[in-house]
């Protein structure tokens, strides 16, 4: 079943164009790993997908909805999660919490006075649930400024989790992390539910190879290559720009 799939996917800021007529596809449960150099338009195409960006044209389709124009929320709300290359935590409340509004969140739940105390509790609850599938509880009440990097990009990935997503989108995850945060954030990623869909932009080739069921080489705003990691690796194209060259 095909969750996700671009047509023509077209972005440009005046004579800048981002990506240039994109077409990629995820499955349920693929796992699909998008690479390139810097500039070559990766972040620009998740953008379209979550609707931070609208494309100048071309279409995004989710479970076979026109999603083009649909808000952040509104495709948060449809089964897209996501994280960022920068996290935006609540760095003075504690992990919990942290999930525990992502949860409420979802939930519509805003108006904490007037909701009862069984909600908050089942709130918790959830927020716990989560947190153990990220391998967090044992920080559960500790303030997020005193989780190490590779701590708070697992927590992005928990609070993403929180909006029960089918198709989880991670821009660059194991960024700036240390060889044994990364080899932890591997391990974390693989452990997922496989009905979860995973489309991730990553730069460490270890990650790519150790996780991708597909991967889409982007270059200059356009697909370069798309197919499994043998497809990419024996690709000379790929070599000559992106694996093997000064990128």
């Amino acid at each position: 079943m095909t969750l996700l799939k671009t047509e023509n996917l077209y972005k440009a800021f005046g004579k800048l164009e981002v990506t240039r007529d994109v077409n990629i596809s995820v499955a349920k449960g693929e796992r699909h790993v998008i690479i390139g150099p810097n500039g070559a338009g990766k972040t620009s195409l998740v953008h379209q997908l979550t609707g931070q960006l609208q494309p100048t044209s071309g279409r995004v389709l989710f479970k076979n909805l026109d999603i083009t124009n649909a808000t952040p929320d509104q495709i948060c709300q449809m089964g897209i999660g996501r994280t960022f290359q920068k996290n935006n935590l609540f760095r003075s409340l504690t992990v919990q919490e942290n999930v525990r509004l992502a949860v409420q969140a979802k939930q519509g739940g805003w108006y904490e006075c007037l909701r009862g105390v069984g909600i908050r509790t089942a709130q918790l609850e959830r927020a716990n649930h989560i947190l153990e599938q990220i391998q967090l509880t044992h920080d559960l009440h500790r303030p997020v400024s005193s989780l190490s990097y590779g701590e708070q990009r697992q927590l992005e990935i928990a609070i993403a989790m929180a909006a029960e997503p089918q198709l989880l989108l991670l821009d660059e995850p194991t960024s700036g992390m240390s060889l044994a945060e990364t080899d932890r954030m591997i391990e974390l990623l693989r452990s997922l539910p496989s009905s979860l869909a995973l489309l991730m932009i990553e730069h460490d080739m270890k990650v790519v190879f150790s996780l991708a069921d597909t991967i889409t080489v982007m270059y200059y705003g356009e697909v370069l290559a798309s197919g499994t990691p043998q497809d990419i690796q024996s690709n000379s194209r790929v070599r000559e720009v992106y694996l093997g060259g000064k990128h």
